[in-house]
């Protein structure tokens, strides 16, 4: 058996878990903390819901809250229809019921004025059918 095998064996086993010490760390400071900071900020906007504000679920559907409860969003997605969602099915607020709604004005006289609009040119129609079937 060569020597220096002898002695890395026999060394300090400080050195033999210490690259397993630094996998784990970089796997919490990569993985582990942006996932909790990411649960983290969505639990803190699933918990300013309020009524009023329009949501959009994790499924895509969208309305507005009518009411909340402990675990439960009450949702309008149309007149006189109501559906009622758990919180953690909430995937993003659109807008806030608290928050004024931002007006977009002119600043630029010539954004006021109408947009020019190129005529159309005369073209040969496209014969959209196309013969896919086996030649011979």
């Amino acid at each position: 058996m060569p020597l220096y095998l002898a002695e890395s064996a026999s060394g300090n086993p400080l050195g033999l878990f210490l690259p397993f010490i630094l996998i784990i760390g970089v796997m919490y400071f990569l993985m582990i903390r942006p996932q909790q900071k990411k649960r983290r900020e969505a639990m803190e906007m699933q918990n300013k819901i309020g009524p009023g504000d329009e949501i959009v679920t994790i499924g895509g559907l969208h309305g507005t809250v009518v009411g909340v409860a402990d675990d439960v969003v009450t949702l309008e997605i149309a007149p006189d229809v109501q559906v009622r969602f758990a919180r953690p099915a909430i995937a993003r607020v659109l807008t806030r019921a608290d928050e004024p709604v931002a007006e977009e004005s002119v600043t630029d006289e010539s954004e006021a004025e109408e947009p020019v609009v190129a005529e159309p040119s005369v073209e040969e129609p496209v014969n959209p059918v196309v013969d896919v079937r086996k030649k011979d």
